[in-house]
């Protein structure tokens, strides 16, 4: 099994949950939900899961083996990393257009007359 896409849904910059990814399987299976968290200085992933009755929580769906969570975890993350570069990037690049708006209608404001 290939892991053929992976799309980070959300970001989010408050708390330990960063991201909500989803993930394309050899371009057939999609697996919705899974979160990047980030504890400690480290990030890790998060499969979906449910609530049960007695208030614990369940996976709806995870790897079977030490190697493909190895796999699938490298892919989030460097999806996610690649994302928040985007982001960032997107962000400073707003930043310099209303500065450089602000620098500019400070230039053009004509001389009040008096």
């Amino acid at each position: 099994m290939q892991i053929t896409d992976v799309k980070v849904r959300k970001l989010f910059y408050d708390g330990p949950m960063k991201a909500i990814v989803s993930v394309t399987f050899d371009s057939q299976l999609a697996l919705h939900d899974i979160k990047v968290i980030n504890v400690r200085e480290r990030h890790f992933i998060v499969m979906p899961s449910r609530k049960n009755p007695d208030g614990t929580y369940r996976d709806i769906a995870h790897p079977i083996n030490a190697d493909f969570r190895a796999e699938l975890e490298a892919s989030v993350l460097r999806a996610y990393d690649e994302e928040v570069a985007r982001a960032e990037a997107a962000a400073a690049e707003e930043a310099a257009a209303a500065e450089e708006a602000v620098a500019l209608g400070e230039e053009s404001d004509p001389e009040p007359a008096g």
